[in-house]
């Protein structure tokens, strides 16, 4: 993996957005909004302005013009630079092609699992399937809904996937905690009264 001079997903989405159309800071944060980027991209209308600053250190982006509309403040347009569009190549490539293993905030809490009682991991459990069918719901919708290429809507269609792949371990473990013949929970609260 590449050492990136700006590292973070916001800076790549700034872009690729960069590389169809020179853009203000502002108008582009709208735009991510508009498309339903915020769906993948954490940010907020400050962060793309400090974006576009490392950006613009790091030589991948270079202001192409600055204009005072009246007494407002003055409104500088950013493009992306030869080194930006390199960088922009070679980072989407290195996430597409290459797997990496991230940490996911449920994959640490179920490294810490034993800490609960399984009842009350069954109940949270359960707790968690009814807002994945609802986050399931809302995914599906967005799918199906008119867009102008199926291809803006990738993103939603992948985490279709990881919901199903979720919702599904969730059951099976669920079912491994409560089975009464070779369940984990009778086994786990002696664990966990051992523990207390």
């Amino acid at each position: 993996m590449t050492k990136r001079k700006v590292a973070n997903l916001l800076a790549l989405a700034v872009l690729a957005y960069l590389s169809r159309a020179p853009m203000h800071p502002y108008e582009l944060s709208k735009t991510l909004r508009a498309h339903g980027d915020d769906r993948s991209i954490k940010f907020t209308h400050g962060s793309v302005y400090m974006v576009f600053e490392q950006l613009a250190k790091a030589g991948l982006v270079a202001e192409q013009e600055t204009t005072r509309d009246g007494q407002r403040p003055e409104r500088t347009v950013y493009g992306i630079t030869p080194a930006g569009r390199a960088e922009l190549g070679d980072w989407l490539r290195d996430l597409v092609g290459t797997p990496r293993h991230e940490f996911p905030a449920f994959g640490s809490a179920l490294s810490l699992i034993s800490a609960l009682h399984p009842d009350v991991v069954v109940d949270l459990l359960r707790q968690r399937l009814a807002l994945l069918e609802e986050q399931r719901a809302a995914a599906a919708a967005l799918v199906d809904s008119p867009a102008p290429h199926p291809l803006f809507l990738v993103e939603e269609v992948y985490r279709q996937g990881l919901l199903e792949a979720e919702i599904a371990f969730v059951h099976r473990f669920i079912e491994q905690i409560t089975d009464p013949v070779s369940g984990w929970g009778p086994m786990w609260a002696g664990y966990h009264e051992l523990n207390s």
